[in-house]
């Protein structure tokens, strides 16, 4: 027992320090002018999202329904992992979303929030949950979108050339459901979806014959071989960043754990050089929505909120919980609704998470110029 859990610390150790801080390339303005031009669609999917969609209720599933059928029409490769779990009001049903580009790549940073919202009884049983957490979850489903492209032409370039194992990092959607309590926030009446992923990728471990980051096709061929004894599905995660209570004007977003300082540092400088760029539009009251690292964070955690991270922050994985605090003052009330979103703030949430996510990936968009400066050189020659 106590040789088995050594060998897991020693992997986990292993894979922080080879994930740790890093340098991350930089777009070129051209670049994020590329990314960032492509027109939003998280106003699209938004609609059919926002609705009640208390776990185990049918709104719950044609929420899901969609989500599955919105990232399988763009090819990922697409599980659920779905289970019952007894609860203070009866057994119920869950089904966690979980999506992978390239479930051949052996790690993943994996993008997450839930689906589920809030259960209130009549007569008010229609919260709507627009900043927990539809507006993250349509969010998630602009960036698969937006760059699935990018990371076909990488899928592609890493098969044609296997030697740069640097890039063979992949993008990870998970859609947690069950993340609400039904009756009082407890850790056994809460974050059902999370705690029972947590606990089955812990106890799932890749053959090296067989390796890939989906547990139940062994029909992949993996691209490379796991050669780490004791390898389990939880530690191919490089990253596990949590959206959370998102999309309410002027969020206040703080850095909670030492071994993710550096990359909430590396989201706030992408912050500030986008708005050098004017790519949040022209506000000239541009105020962060990070809050500055306190001295003492490189060195110690700062304390967490109780979310969909927890189970996996238990067990060694690096994460970054992008939360709003203190919470709208809309949180868990009937007027968290479309009007409680902010098209400002959705679409500077929209416009980071794509260059931060892209490069922290290793994505390459187009080094070209915009079609309207083509076309004004053309006039002048």
């Amino acid at each position: 027992m106590h040789r088995l859990f050594f060998l897991f610390a020693l992997l986990l150790s292993a894979l922080s320090s080879r994930i740790g801080p890093r340098t991350i390339p930089a777009l070129s303005s051209l670049q994020i002018n590329n990314l960032i031009s492509s027109p939003s669609t998280f106003s699209t999917h938004l609609p059919k999202i926002l609705i009640p969609r208390v776990s185990s209720t049918p709104n719950n599933t044609l929420v899901r329904t969609y989500i599955v059928s919105t990232l399988t029409s763009l090819n990922w490769h697409v599980e659920l992992d779905e289970f019952e779990w007894d609860t203070p009001v009866g057994k119920k049903s869950f089904a966690n979303v979980i999506a992978t580009k390239d479930p051949r790549a052996s790690r993943r940073v994996a993008l997450a929030a839930h689906y589920d919202s809030k259960y209130f009884a009549p007569p008010h049983d229609g919260f709507l949950g627009a900043t927990d957490s539809a507006f993250s979850c349509a969010l998630l489903l602009d960036l698969a979108e937006t760059l699935n492209a990018l990371m076909d032409e990488r899928i592609k370039a890493l098969d044609e050339d296997d030697d740069d194992d640097d890039e063979d990092t992949t993008l990870q959607l998970i859609f947690f459901d069950g993340e609400e309590a039904f009756v009082s926030w407890t850790d056994t009446d809460s974050i059902y979806g999370a705690r029972h992923l947590a606990e089955h990728w812990q106890g799932t471990y890749l053959m090296s014959d067989s390796a890939s980051l989906v547990s139940s096709s062994s029909n992949l061929t993996p691209r490379r071989l796991i050669t780490t004894p004791q390898q389990t599905l939880l530690s191919t995660m490089e990253h596990l960043i949590l959206l959370d209570l998102l999309g309410a004007p002027n969020p206040h977003i703080k850095s909670y754990y030492k071994d993710t300082a550096w990359l909430f540092a590396r989201l706030k400088e992408t912050e500030e050089r986008l708005a050098n760029l004017s790519a949040f539009g022209s506000d000239s009251d541009f105020k962060s929505y990070f809050r500055d690292l306190a001295p003492a964070s490189s060195s110690v955690n700062l304390g967490y909120m109780g979310d969909d991270h927890v189970p996996f922050l238990k067990r060694g994985v690096p994460v970054l919980h992008l939360i709003t605090e203190p919470f709208p003052t809309v949180w868990h009330k009937l007027t968290d609704d479309a009007s409680a979103l902010d098209q400002a703030t959705m679409n500077r949430w929209n416009v980071l998470m794509r260059v931060f996510v892209a490069e922290y990936l290793g994505l390459k968009p187009a080094e070209t110029k915009a079609r309207e400066d083509q076309d004004h050189n053309r006039d002048e020659l």
